[in-house]
């Protein structure tokens, strides 16, 4: 079943466009990756499936219903959404930024969300940040930080999760520990999640789809296996490499890149 459709979507801003006449389709309770070079419009069309960026034309359903007819609210509570670069006071506490996660629930005063009470300590607890409830977000690690705001997102207890390139900035331990949580998320809470990944080794092996994108045009959709292929990562990444597969999973790993394009 697909949870978004994506049907013939012009992005932009002002009048330049980003994305012409794209088409997509994503399926429930999968891992999809969006992956190319940079400036391809990646965050561009992930913005533009959750409602951030306005559409120049076309259409976006969430469970076949059209995403600019749902209300602000209903939007918050079918997904929830990260930024690659969320911004947020320094004072502010672990607790209370997952707390903001809850908003679209709230009727009123905040501390009367009973049941956003579970929900938050659900949600740091499934992130690994529990411990920090009390600790102020400029005191955290980089991963540590990551957490907390994934923390924030899964409060939203939202069926659906986006993510913009949320592996950035942090060393390889955390970005392993990031994937695998949305990995377990995925697994055991049967959650949608869509992710900006730049790295293609860690999105063949994390994701069930990719979407690979060029200058706003998406170019091939599929497997893992079935888009990173040699004739792919010439003609869009501009790199030679040699691709090997799981023994288990089948999903292909490069190894020994070459840059094709002359410096």
């Amino acid at each position: 079943m697909n949870v978004i459709v994506g049907k013939n979507l012009t992005i932009g801003y002002g009048k330049k466009t980003i994305v012409d006449n794209q088409s997509l389709t994503i399926a429930a309770g999968q891992i999809t990756g969006l992956i190319g070079p940079n400036g391809s419009g990646k965050s561009t069309l992930l913005k533009a499936l959750c409602g951030i960026n306005p559409l120049k034309n076309g259409t976006v359903l969430i469970n076949q219903q059209p995403l600019t007819a749902m209300a602000n609210k209903q939007r918050a509570k079918t997904i929830a959404y990260l930024a690659q670069t969320p911004i947020v006071p320094g004072d502010l506490t672990v607790l209370n930024l997952v707390k903001m996660g809850r908003y679209a629930f709230y009727r009123g005063l905040m501390n009367r969300d009973e049941q956003g009470k579970a929900e938050v300590q659900q949600a740091m607890a499934a992130a690994k940040v529990d411990h920090l409830a009390n600790r102020r977000i400029d005191s955290l690690s980089g991963g540590q930080r990551q957490r907390a705001f994934i923390a924030m997102t899964l409060a939203h207890n939202s069926p659906i999760i986006m993510l913009d390139e949320p592996t950035t900035y942090l060393d390889l331990t955390h970005q392993l520990g990031i994937l695998n949580l949305l990995k377990e998320l995925n697994l055991t809470q049967q959650k949608t999640v869509v992710i900006v990944l730049h790295d293609l080794n860690q999105a063949a092996q994390y994701c069930d789809q990719l979407i690979c994108m060029q200058h706003g045009t998406i170019m091939k959709t599929g497997t893992p296996k079935e888009v990173l292929t040699a004739p792919l990562l010439a003609n869009i990444f501009q790199v030679k490499a040699d691709i090997t597969y799981h023994s288990e999973r089948q999903y292909p790993q490069l190894q020994d890149y070459e840059t094709l394009v002359q410096s």
